[in-house]
Order: C-alpha cells, then structure tokens, then sequence
C-alpha cells in the first residue's frame, strides 16, 4: 500500500470545506465558473471517481462531472466521501515509481507522483472553490499549494487547449504560495460572491 501525503492533504481540505457550507449555502455562487456550491461539490465527486475508475476500471461517475446538475441524488456525505475513499484506496495501489499511470485527463498515462498530485490538485482547489463561497477560510494551505504548482505545471497546459482550465492571470507582486497557484489556474485569489 502506497501513502501518498498530498492526496490525503488534499482530500482533509475537501472535507472540511464541504462541513463548513451551511445549510442554505448549498446554491451560493462559486468561483468555479457559473457553478454553486452543490455543482461545484457534484463536479469534484465525480472528479475523483474519474480518477479512480481511470485506475480500477469502475465504478465510473454516475453524472457528466463536467455538467453537474445542482441536484443531489443522495446526501452530501453519501456524494463525497464514497468518492475520496474510492480514489484513496485506488491510489493507494499505485506504486511511487509507476510511470505510465492512467489518468482522466491528457496525456491520460502520467508518472505517479503528477499523476496523484493532479488527482490532488483537484480536489485541493475545489476545496478552496466551496469556502470561498460561503465566507470561510480557505482549506487550501501554503505548504499543500507549494506543493500542487509543479503539478499543476506539468499538467495544466494540454487540458487548458481543450478548455479544461481558464486562462492563467497575471501574477501580482504581493502573491503567496495560495495565490501563485490560483492565478496560474485562471482564479482570482481575491475572488468575493457578487451581492
């Protein structure tokens, strides 16, 4: 078994964002495009299980994660958590030095340690996506972003042709490690809800 620290940083993140969002804050806006917070929570869900059937071969999400509904099927913890534990114990599998590990994402065969960082990554900033959206402090910490940016740099720019990433921004003179990520992956680290 293979303990991969980033994913489970990554993953803590998620969760505890996710237990932070109050009960009427399931339709707040998020930074994620035109997504709320339930869409946002439904996309990083079927995100995971992407990463994990990619690994395993099933089971594979049950809805488009690039089209999220905003309906739950089931409770938020019945949504996430079989997720992040299907990715874990997928991903606890892959060996450090595996190389062409597969992916969902292109090249789709990347060497473990981008491969889960990229799984991480994921989660990470969707993490920071939900608690933005309801006012809380960010999950995303500077030692977990320092880590996900060489991810993020070996693997951002091929799924960015194919409008899977924004656009980076520009980096400002006074950004942190949080920042630096955000920006290279086209938010905006200063991003508020829209009264």
């Amino acid at each position: 078994m293979t303990e991969w620290n980033i994913l489970t940083q990554a993953h803590a993140a998620l969760r505890q964002a996710v237990a932070g969002v109050p009960d009427n804050g399931w339709q707040l806006p998020t930074p994620c495009a035109d997504w709320n917070v339930t869409q946002v929570l439904q996309h990083a869900s079927g995100d995971q299980l992407g990463y994990a059937s990619s690994l395993t071969g099933g089971p594979h999400p049950e809805d488009d994660p690039f089209a999220p509904s905003g309906r739950l099927s089931a409770s938020v913890a019945d949504t996430l958590e079989p997720a992040l534990e299907a990715a874990e114990q997928a991903w606890s599998e892959v060996a450090e030095n595996a190389v062409d590990v597969p992916v969902p994402l292109p090249p789709f065969k990347l060497p473990a340690p981008v491969a889960v960082g990229a799984c991480a990554l994921d989660a990470a900033v969707h993490a920071w996506d939900i608690a933005m959206a309801t006012g809380r402090p960010s999950p995303l910490t500077a030692d977990l972003a320092r880590d996900l940016l060489p991810v993020a740099h070996q693997i951002v720019e091929g799924p960015r042709a194919y409008g899977m990433y924004a656009a980076a921004l520009d980096a400002e003179a006074n950004d942190d490690a949080v920042a630096t990520l955000l920006r290279y992956l086209g938010r905006n680290p200063a991003w508020t809800p829209t009264p």
